[in-house]
């Protein structure tokens, strides 16, 4: 780890110069706002409300869940960045806020310098699916060989430029020494429906939206981002199984607070979503979506989140992708 990287995760970590209080004592002074920096319904609602209400719950105060979309989940986290450090304006991002620098230049934040981490919620490996009517590969494999005979010939949809897809994609690219033709949607879901009807090849997508789609025949599950075989698709192999090792790509989400938030704030609400995430009604919505509960110390979560920042910048930059 770099020396900047040693003093961004000390960053992380401290609370700033407020007096030392026991995590017990703290409780939120007033309604809490937990902003969600994307439209309503997408998946980071899905993890962020059933969190919410438990921590609401055992604090006995209100949560609101407040989508601000917009700038690839930017102006959301700009909110959280300047909002008063007392543990009631929190942030629910995921992996695309470890490249949003790179991405985008103007942001105005920084996940390592502007805020401190709470918990990780859930991690959500992605599947490379095809349409087997549309590009007929058997396996992994056969995808690798039709892309080196043709380079540039399979056709793979992503929710947009600068999304974590995309950059699944160029990893996917540099890895394997193969080149594909990004096409770049709005949103997973057009992606997907584009897929279904043949306008693309491939995609990559959370194995739990298209878990059906694979157990009718309509799409091929080539193989599952992550270290592990999950247990939505049991018979789908991971990419070190199929031939290309090291390849762990998932969309995690995690509640964020301002950087000068109290030890004594993050360390109770950390431990009311680690609650939470063991309650019965929780597992039960994790395991539909295809999601894996997250519990871990806080420490440990903010080298999670310094190793995601530096994989995935460094991922970004070579894509060139800057955005103003």
């Amino acid at each position: 780890m770099t020396v900047s990287r040693r003093s961004a995760l000390a960053g992380l970590l401290a609370a700033g110069s407020v007096a030392p209080a026991r995590a017990a004592d703290w409780r939120p002074s007033r309604t809490m706002n937990w902003i969600v920096p994307y439209p309503p319904g997408g998946s980071n609602d899905t993890f962020a409300r059933p969190i919410a209400a438990h921590v609401g719950e055992q604090f006995g105060q209100a949560v609101v869940v407040d989508n601000r979309g917009g700038a690839g989940g930017t102006l959301g986290g700009m909110i959280v960045a300047r909002a008063r450090p007392d543990g009631c304006t929190l942030l629910v991002a995921n992996t695309a806020q470890t490249f949003a620098p790179v991405v985008y230049a103007e942001q105005g934040f920084d996940l390592l310098r502007d805020f401190a981490p709470i918990s990780a919620i859930a991690k959500v490996p992605v599947s490379l699916v095809v349409n087997p009517a549309k590009l007929d590969v058997k396996d992994f494999a056969g995808f690798l060989a039709a892309a080196r005979k043709a380079p540039g010939s399979i056709n793979i949809g992503s929710s947009g430029l600068g999304t974590m897809p995309h950059l699944a994609i160029e990893l996917l690219q540099q890895k394997a020494g193969i080149a594909l033709t990004h096409v770049p949607y709005r949103g997973g879901g057009p992606a997907l429906q584009d897929l279904l009807s043949g306008q693309l090849d491939a995609t990559f997508q959370p194995l739990s939206t298209v878990a059906s789609y694979v157990q009718s025949g309509r799409l091929r599950a080539l193989a599952v981002a992550s270290l592990t075989r999950e247990a939505v698709l049991p018979n789908v192999p991971t990419f070190a199984e199929a031939g290309l090792p090291d390849f762990d790509v998932s969309t995690w989400y995690g509640l964020f607070a301002p950087k000068a938030t109290p030890v004594a704030a993050l360390d109770a609400l950390h431990g009311a979503v680690q609650k939470a995430l063991a309650a019965a009604d929780v597992k039960h919505i994790w395991q539909e979506q295809g999601a894996r509960i997250e519990l871990q110390s806080r420490q440990a979560f903010a080298d999670f989140v310094v190793h995601e920042v530096e994989r995935w910048s460094a991922i970004a930059r070579k894509t060139g992708l800057p955005m103003e």
